[in-house]
């Protein structure tokens, strides 16, 4: 079994509360790491923050 991560995760404030909440993130000093919250034990993702800051402001242009 993994050791328990030292990362302080956390959800989406749009995230539904009733467990099908599927993504967790962590703010680390590279950029990000994302894991899937149903299995937190398993391997995560690392993303740059050059990467995260491009993701979010694609995310939030109008359509």
């Amino acid at each position: 079994m993994a050791a328990p991560s030292t990362h302080q995760w956390f959800k989406s404030s749009y995230s539904g509360g009733s467990g099908t909440e599927c993504v967790e993130a962590a703010f680390i000093p590279a950029g990000v790491l994302v894991r899937d919250s149903k299995r937190p034990e398993h391997s995560h993702l690392s993303i740059s923050a050059a990467a995260w800051a491009s993701f979010l402001a694609r995310t939030r242009r109008p359509l």
